[in-house]
């Protein structure tokens, strides 16, 4: 379990209707926003790398993952960072750092170029972890989840890049993205630097130890975290890489009519964290994670069946039967996962703030890691998939069985020992394992 750390005075955490906390919590969601809009470019901009360079539908998924991984694997030091720093500067920071990465993108040409500058590029995607405890130490413990559900609403930069890039390819062409994108990252660090501030009462006292906050990976009830959060948040990024590509090879559509569609997913995917937040706050974590859990089956489970042509014998000669979606369907079918796993996303991290008040930051970081590591390898697994079976559907076959698996430890681990519905329903359902406040 990770080592006890004094708590934040109460008199230290600002008013929720203080301008210092909207203050910081709108500059760092617009930060996010963006942030993660610059995460997600190569979900638009691969589909033409990949014309160009005749790449294999696993190559795609490697080149879209590779911003991913850097983003999840500096997630747990940034949230320490965050901790001991200040999300403030921290924050600033990582986003100046990627200003010249996601301009030269511009002018890569191979594809070991674009892995490579893919890597520099996904240190955007760490910001997660660097602005859901800065953000939640600004209020108070029985508004934090409204706080992170409204910081993390910046998911919705991956809808806001397939409104963004799919003009700019057309108009442009692919190369100017990355050059717009750099421009508007660096926008957003002034910004973002003149309306935020600092507290020092939010910092963990520099005798903490950096190893004695990773001890944290030890305790059961974080990795369970770390497995819901690796489909909500996982699945999430995974689809909203894959879906315009989906789009255009299933259904054949334009560019820009798919990046729309796809984003029918990626927009309720990201502003309804916020109200998951809510609900969070309102009926406990539990709650919500298991309901989340059960309509993502259902909308997987449907998903996942392939265009199937069927014949069958009849009294009047062979019938052949057609099944499957059509794309009014699949897009409501995306739409609806999409509300689910914000809500998801959501009331994990109520979890957190519950169970570990005092180290928000670290253990944010290290379920962030987890959540973006299922980003980075769920997308190089559709694109297996589809080079094995050569059914596209496969991606949502793999969610369904991740999912189902998901479903069962939670039943076996929660849902036996707590009340899902009810008023008697406590707000956190693990205080049989987490570690408690003291």
């Amino acid at each position: 379990m990770p080592p006890a750390a004094p708590t934040v005075p109460r008199a230290a955490a600002t008013a929720p209707g203080s301008s210092k906390a909207w203050s910081v919590l709108i500059v760092s969601t617009l930060a996010f926003t963006v942030c993660f809009m610059v995460w997600m470019m190569f979900g638009v901009i691969g589909i033409p790398i990949k014309k160009a360079l005749g790449l294999s539908a696993t190559e795609f998924g490697l080149l879209t993952a590779m911003p991913v991984l850097t983003g999840s694997l500096i997630r747990v030091p940034l949230g320490i960072w965050t901790d001991r720093y200040g999300g403030r500067i921290v924050m600033a920071v990582l986003m100046a750092v990627t200003v010249p990465a996601i301009w030269l993108m511009g002018y890569a040409t191979q594809y070991w170029q674009f892995l490579v500058i893919g890597l520099f590029v996904g240190l955007a995607g760490g910001s997660f972890s660097v602005g859901t405890p800065y953000v939640a130490r600004w209020f108070p413990r029985e508004r934090q989840g409204m706080a992170m559900g409204v910081y993390g609403a910046g998911n919705s930069g991956a809808a806001v890049n397939k409104f963004v890039a799919p003009a700019l390819v057309v108009a442009f062409g692919w190369t100017m993205v990355p050059h717009v994108y750099a421009a508007i990252m660096l926008g957003t660090v002034i910004v973002f630097w003149l309306f935020s501030h600092h507290d020092p009462a939010h910092l963990v006292p520099a005798g903490t130890k950096f190893g004695e906050q990773l001890k944290a990976l030890r305790d059961p009830v974080v990795l369970k975290y770390c497995q819901y959060y690796s489909i909500v948040f996982g699945g999430y990024v995974a689809l909203s890489l894959w879906m315009v590509q989906y789009y255009v090879g299933e259904y054949g559509l334009d560019i820009r009519i798919a990046a729309l569609l796809a984003a029918c997913f990626s927009l309720p995917g990201g502003v309804l964290r916020a109200i998951g937040g809510v609900l969070s706050d309102k009926y406990g974590a539990h709650q919500v994670t298991w309901w989340v859990m059960w309509v993502s089956w259902i909308c997987l489970f449907l998903l996942s069946y392939p265009q199937t042509e069927m014949t069958i014998a009849t009294v009047n000669g062979p019938t052949t039967i057609h099944i499957g979606l059509n794309v009014y369907t699949f897009t409501a079918l995306m739409a609806v996962l999409g509300v689910a796993w914000a809500f998801g996303k959501a009331s994990t991290f109520k979890y957190i703030s519950e169970e570990y008040p005092r180290n928000i930051g670290a253990i944010s970081g290290i379920v962030g890691l987890a959540g973006g590591l299922g980003g980075f390898i769920l997308p190089i697994m559709f694109g297996a998939l589809m080079d094995l079976t050569g059914i596209r559907s496969s991606a949502f076959m793999l969610m369904y069985g991740v999912v189902w698996v998901s479903l069962v430890w939670m039943y076996w681990t929660e849902v036996r020992k707590t009340r899902v519905m009810g008023h008697e329903a406590p707000p956190s359902p693990l205080q049989h394992g987490g570690t408690q406040p003291a």
